[in-house]
């Protein structure tokens, strides 16, 4: 692997952030959070190729809108120091296509995240540039047809972090094993 980047940090109100406005400005978008009546408007941003969420299969339809989902983890937290979301930064190998980035990133986040019950909110930036990365943004309660549950504390333990810091170096390396390049 050419590029070796995987950090993890919380948002978290006990910090002063929202993840509304988190959201908003990794997806280049406009989010009206609704706890503070404070609309984040990141829509001049450059450098955001691609947003997406992936969701597990028994999230609800409003778990696909950024707005809604982000508005819907402000109202499940009660706490003034509550922790909001997870959020994990990934260097994307440059010499994959465009296309295979996004396909690296997306079953990556599936396979560590989404089919564990966590909510990813992927954007990724500078993808054709020098600095090509990704920022998924996770949920930290599961998530069920009627809305959030409990908060899974497991996903707070050091070793689930170490897991998929392993787990990028592998698919990272398989997927440029597979457009053809050279693995050390």
């Amino acid at each position: 692997m050419a590029v070796y980047i995987l950090s993890s940090k919380i948002i978290s109100r006990n910090t002063g952030r929202t993840v509304t406005g988190a959201a908003a400005y990794r997806a280049g978008e406009k989010i009206l959070d609704e706890r503070m009546n404070q609309t984040w408007d990141f829509t001049k941003k450059k450098g955001i190729d691609h947003a997406e969420i992936l969701a597990p299969d028994n999230a609800p339809e409003w778990a696909y809108d950024r707005e809604k989902l982000w508005n819907e983890v402000e109202k499940s937290e009660k706490r003034k120091d509550a922790q909001l979301a997870r959020e994990i930064q990934l260097a994307l190998p440059i010499e994959l296509t465009n296309e295979q980035k996004k396909n690296l990133i997306k079953e990556f986040a599936k396979d560590s995240f989404v089919n564990k019950g966590m909510i990813a909110d992927i954007c990724l930036h500078d993808i054709s540039g020098e600095n090509p990365h990704a920022h998924i943004m996770l949920t930290m309660r599961e998530i069920r047809p009627e809305g959030f549950g409990q908060k899974n504390r497991d996903w707070n333990k050091k070793e689930h972090l170490l897991e998929w810091r392993e787990g990028w170096a592998k698919y990272a390396n398989n997927h440029l094993a597979l457009a053809g390049h050279e693995v050390v």
